[in-house]
């Protein structure tokens, strides 16, 4: 996950901390670049921080201890399920968590009740309100649930390996779209992680989103344990799933009620209570509920600009000789001002959108967002104007990541002058801030919905790049002659890497003036699926063993985390983004030890992504059917949403959720494609004409380590 970046070869950078701002002017006058600042190791810091951050909790709070609060009315929907024991919340996602409601999209809304979160150990209760304002959960829901003793080979469960088996008539998990009556393939694993057998998780990840505004029935039965004797069902789900009502005032009366629609669907698909281990249900958030607060502020803001460029200023221009640079001739900064939706005056870290009486988001009077800005105009300008597009920035990093090598490789080889502005909600100065959350989740609704505004941003950026009367009528973007170095015909581009591409279908999905993005080094899904099987998330995982030591229960605050997190990445806009016209270009890296390439497989067939083929070597994928679900694109070039594998001959990675750490995975590819100048010129046309085009000879693409 973090966009490992080189500045060119050549470069000289110069300059203070700060720029200060100054009128519109011609070129005269040399400012002095920003000197791009060095990354800050994190695994230094992060005990330190994790002290200070505890030290900072309300009064009190470290008196919760480890104990879950208790519920009012026990056995009533919102508190804890009783279907099952282990831990509150067990099965997960669930519909007993849910209440109706005919005004939102679903006719359902999350109705989470006070003290029904998992509490941390060293942390206040968490305030369900967040939460609550879902219509459902999310499309990329990881089922969560807890059966002592089971094994899955004995079972026969789908593995990553083999997730056709999901499907399979007899498979001991379905999964089932009631809405549809369609079951939907996955992959099962347990938990790898814990220590106690005790606390470890059964995992089902459906193997593409599921379908957002839909119902789903769940159904786990004929368990085995590894003497393959079947796994008695827990005690008050065969209670409750018995066909004779039980009396007024059983304690499980109103959840028979609520489970026994759940029976008769899974019934008429073919599974029979009999062979049930525990069933359940849940909703999936609506489109409108995940996409409504970005598009919300979007559309907000862009109406009130109208017609006008985005107001912005030009505060830095160093230009570079061809012996310094022989890339870029000119970089360029500055700030665009836009509409800020945030709760703090200017936006800062911590911050979460303001919100009116309805609960949506809106602007506070006076407040502004002023997003700095980093741009790279390449040397090929000069000769032909360049195609103007934005750059998506790594992990918790910055638009100095603009400085790349790779990226202003690509940006002379294609003729693009990229620009970029930080992601905040998940930039460099929001380190503490994310670590603050992973502590009191109280505190995790700034990390999407600052990014929502950092999205924002980037889109005014884009506007001002293309707008008639925007960034190309400055000096800064042109000659010294006066002709453009932006080409005023051409369409915005968007070009992201590892956290940019996690991030970047929803940019791309939400911009105005963006149809066509490359997602490079991507997946999506941070709590479902990316944290726990990327090395990067070493650095943060003991702060989440401070809060929740339980590894059981942090798998329920994982995908809690991804409930709020959809809006603020890709997963929860691959449903619009699927049903546009827009078109996204995916590479990946195999075996990326940060971005897990189970997540990106998930991510194009929730797009509907074709496959460059051959994608690998024969014999190098240990699946039964490498890339089941994804349908190949055929002949190239092809003109729609495609997937690319670049292989750097990494040892395959891990098919559990853990991470490729140990020596025995190689060196990580990561940022391999991107250094690769065949997979370049690919992602430059594919920007320029939606075109995807064959680079590597009809053979698997290969993008040789980097040095």
């Amino acid at each position: 996950m973090v966009g490992t970046s080189s500045t060119a070869p050549g470069v000289t950078v110069r300059s203070s901390l700060h720029c200060q701002s100054r009128p519109r002017s011609g070129l005269g006058t040399r400012i002095t670049a920003l000197r791009r600042p060095r990354r800050r190791p994190l695994p230094g810091v992060v005990v330190l921080l994790t002290a200070v951050l505890v030290a900072l909790l309300p009064p009190g709070a470290h008196a919760a201890g480890s104990s879950q609060a208790k519920l009012n009315a026990p056995g009533q929907p919102g508190s804890c399920d009783p279907l099952a024991g282990g831990s509150c919340l067990l099965p997960f996602p669930n519909d007993w968590y849910t209440a109706a409601d005919p005004s939102s999209g679903t006719g359902r809304r999350v109705d989470f009740a006070d003290g029904a979160l998992p509490r941390p150990l060293l942390g206040p209760k968490i305030d369900p309100t967040p939460w609550n304002r879902s219509d459902g959960f999310s499309p990329g829901s990881t089922l969560v649930a807890q059966v002592p003793r089971l094994d899955l080979e004995k079972t026969g469960a789908a593995p990553l390996t083999d997730i056709g088996a999901s499907l399979a008539e007899d498979a001991p998990v379905v999964l089932l779209d009631t809405t549809t009556g369609e079951r939907l393939p996955y992959w099962a694993e347990l938990d790898s992680r814990p220590r106690l057998d005790a606390r470890r998780a059964l995992l089902v990840h459906p193997a593409r989103n599921l379908t957002e505004g839909h119902h789903y029935a769940v159904a786990l039965r004929n368990l085995k344990d590894s003497e393959s004797r079947t796994l008695t069902a827990p005690a008050h789900f065969a209670t409750a799933a018995a066909e004779a009502p039980l009396p007024d005032g059983h304690p499980l009366r109103e959840r028979q009620s609520r489970l026994a629609p759940v029976l008769e669907q899974l019934s008429a698909a073919g599974v029979e209570r009999e062979e049930l281990h525990l069933a359940w249900d849940f909703t999936v958030a609506s489109t409108g509920n995940l996409t409504g607060d970005l598009y919300g502020i979007r559309d907000d803001a862009f109406d009130a600009l109208g017609d006008a460029a985005p107001d912005t200023e030009v505060t830095g221009v160093e230009e570079f000789t061809a012996e310094e640079n022989p890339r870029i001739a000119r970089e360029v900064t500055g700030t665009v001002a836009l509409p800020g939706y945030l709760d703090k005056q200017g936006g800062p870290t911590g911050s979460v959108l303001n919100r009116g009486p309805d609960g949506r988001p809106e602007r506070q009077p006076g407040n502004v967002q002023e997003a700095a800005f980093t741009c790279q105009v390449p040397r090929s300008a000069w000769e032909k104007p360049s195609h103007p597009a934005l750059y998506g920035h790594g992990l918790l990093g910055g638009q100095s990541e603009v400085r790349a090598g790779n990226v202003q490789a690509m940006a002379q080889e294609g003729g693009f002058t990229f620009c970029a502005t930080d992601w905040i909600g998940m930039a460099e100065e929001d380190v503490p801030t994310v670590l603050g959350a992973l502590l009191d989740l109280n505190r995790f609704p700034t990390v999407p919905e600052r990014s929502e505004q950092g999205m924002l941003n980037a889109l005014f950026l884009g506007r001002a790049l293309v707008h008639p009367e925007g960034l190309g009528t400055e000096p800064a973007f042109r000659t010294e002659d006066g002709r453009p170095l932006l080409d005023p015909e051409a369409e915005l581009g968007y070009d992201g890497n590892s956290q940019g591409g996690i991030l970047g279908g929803s940019l791309v999905a939400a911009s105005p003036d963006t149809e066509r993005g490359v997602l490079g080094v991507t997946g999506m899904n941070y709590g479902g699926l990316l944290l726990q099987r990327s090395a990067a998330f070493d650095r943060f995982q003991p702060v989440l063993d401070t809060s929740y030591p339980d590894r059981l229960r942090q798998q329920v605050v994982l995908q809690l985390l991804q409930m709020l997190w959809d809006r603020g990445e890709t997963n929860g806009y691959t449903g619009d983004l699927a049903a546009s016209d827009k078109r996204v270009l995916m590479h990946l890296a195999y075996g990326d030890h940060q971005v897990a390439n189970a997540a990106a497989d998930v991510e194009a067939r929730s797009l509907g992504a074709r496959l460059v083929t051959p994608a690998l070597a024969d014999g190098r994928s240990p699946d039964k059917e490498p890339y089941w679900g994804i349908e190949p694109t055929g002949q190239l070039p092809y003109a729609g949403t495609g997937m690319v594998v670049w292989d750097s001959g990494t040892p395959t990675p891990p098919t559990g959720n853990t991470p490729p750490q140990d020596g025995s995975y190689g060196e990580d590819p990561h940022s391999d494609p991107r250094n690769s100048a065949d997979a370049r010129r690919q992602k430059a046309e594919f920007l320029k004409t939606g075109d995807i085009v064959d680079v590597c000879g009809g053979t698997p693409c290969r993008a040789e380590p980097a040095g």
